[in-house]
């Protein structure tokens, strides 16, 4: 069976966004008419919509749609988790990685989970520091762990392409909660997120 993309957005919003799209063009002095850009406004309105979906899901209750009972008390770690997002302050992306860990407390959930719950914090206008306490919030609240860890590893390109412009920056935030705010868990965490296994 062929691979078929489908994505889905709301028309009125789209029609919307489209419209100010436009304005834009022109009030930075493009011909929003010219053969290039005549379906800009549309494909930028439908861009935004998917950059910024996060806004429209729960990421706590993703979690809790696949909780699995088991008594396991070691830690999980899923890192190099890709991560996009736009900055608040001038709606222009920032990437990097983000490293997820959480120690259970009786339950675990799926590891794709774990990629879910950072798309869904990303893809919101967001800072960093903030994305960060929000994907261990999820967890905490979700789980009810014995410590979450969250460490995001970014470039911001707010940085490069202006302002400072600093091509070779990149942004490290953590927040740690519960065992993790204990010196050994969170070098053992640190440790293994910087190290490879193979």
């Amino acid at each position: 069976m062929a691979y078929k993309k489908t994505e889905s957005y709301d028309e009125a919003t789209t029609r919307d966004l489209a419209s100010a799209y436009k304005d834009v063009l022109r009030l930075i002095g493009e011909d929003a008419g010219r053969e290039g850009l005549l379906r800009t406004p549309e494909r930028v309105a439908r861009a935004m919509q998917f950059l910024t979906q996060g806004h429209g899901h729960d990421p706590v209750e993703v979690i809790r749609a696949a909780i699995f009972a088991e008594k396991v008390q070691e830690m999980v770690i899923v890192k190099d988790v890709e991560m996009y997002s736009l900055c608040e302050h001038h709606m222009i992306p920032f990437f990097g990685k983000a490293h997820v860990a959480y120690i259970p407390n009786g339950y675990i959930t799926g590891l794709s989970k774990v990629a879910r719950v950072v798309d869904i914090c990303a893809r919101r206008l967001q800072v960093q520091e903030r994305l960060t306490t929000q994907i261990l919030e999820a967890f905490r609240e979700a789980l009810s762990p014995l410590g979450v860890a969250v460490v995001i590893e970014a470039k911001h390109l707010c940085m490069m392409m202006r302002g400072v412009e600093k091509q070779n920056s990149v942004t490290t935030t953590s927040a740690f909660c519960g065992a993790f705010e204990h010196e050994p868990t969170r070098s053992e965490f640190l440790r293994l997120v910087s190290s490879s296994l193979s």
